[in-house]
């Protein structure tokens, strides 16, 4: 029986990639987006054993979305929360869409997952945070938005535990991957989108609790986390 698995935020980037992954290794996939067009690309290219919805997790109607489509996918397996913006500008609209996306629309897909699962007595959410959790950047919103995301999905693993439910909760912190959310001079170790899919896919295999993507990411997590104010200031 194919395992069945929705990819949230999967017009483009990552999410578009990891479709393409998981349809690759024999999963049903479910994908998500607010552009509806793309969605159908995917669709035309993948042809089987794929379903599309479009959905903007900013929108109070997400979460109904998000049940529609796992009750016509027959239930599910895995759901994976991969959209998410970011922006060096840091006008108030700017931050404002960003928390909008990357907290409050976070959070109602990843309460709608955790709820089908509890219910459901397993499943395996997977969500994107971002190496910039560890510290604050240039982007304030950005780092304290996926800060909110690794500790939610602490949250989440605890209250798994406490319930008794076989709930698999995997945080993937990613570096820099060329997607148009990469932005900025300077930027090193980018890896393809393809690349960040495979090693992802990988860690949702294994039910990792966490992964840096791509690995070698982890040494400047080692060094975000240990290296003092004065020295990070001047990066």
């Amino acid at each position: 029986m194919r395992r069945k698995a929705i990819v949230i935020g999967a017009t483009s980037g990552i999410g578009n990639e990891l479709v393409r992954v998981l349809h690759q290794n024999n999963y049903v996939v479910g994908a998500t987006g607010r552009r509806l067009g793309l969605l159908r690309e995917l669709k035309s290219e993948l042809q089987t054993h794929i379903h599309i919805r479009e959905m903007d997790i900013t929108c109070i109607e997400a979460q109904d979305g998000l049940q529609s489509l796992i009750r016509e996918m027959e239930g599910v397996d895995i759901i994976v929360i991969s959209a998410g913006t970011a922006d060096i500008n840091i006008s108030w609209e700017a931050e404002k869409q960003t928390v909008e996306t990357n907290v409050v629309g976070f959070t109602s897909m990843a309460n709608a997952a955790f709820q089908y699962f509890s219910h459901k007595g397993s499943g395996h959410l997977v969500a994107i945070s971002s190496i910039a959790a560890i510290r604050g950047g240039v982007s304030p919103s950005y780092s304290a938005s996926k800060a909110y995301v690794v500790n939610y999905l602490q949250g989440l693993r605890l209250l798994a535990i406490k319930q008794g439910n076989k709930i698999s909760i995997t945080d993937i912190q990613p570096g820099f991957v060329d997607t148009k959310m990469a932005k900025g001079s300077g930027l090193f170790w980018v890896a393809s989108p393809k690349k960040a899919a495979l090693q992802i896919f990988s860690a949702i295999k294994k039910k990792r609790k966490h992964a840096y993507v791509t690995k070698r990411w982890r040494v400047i997590a080692y060094l975000l986390k240990m290296l003092p104010d004065w020295m990070y200031h001047k990066l």
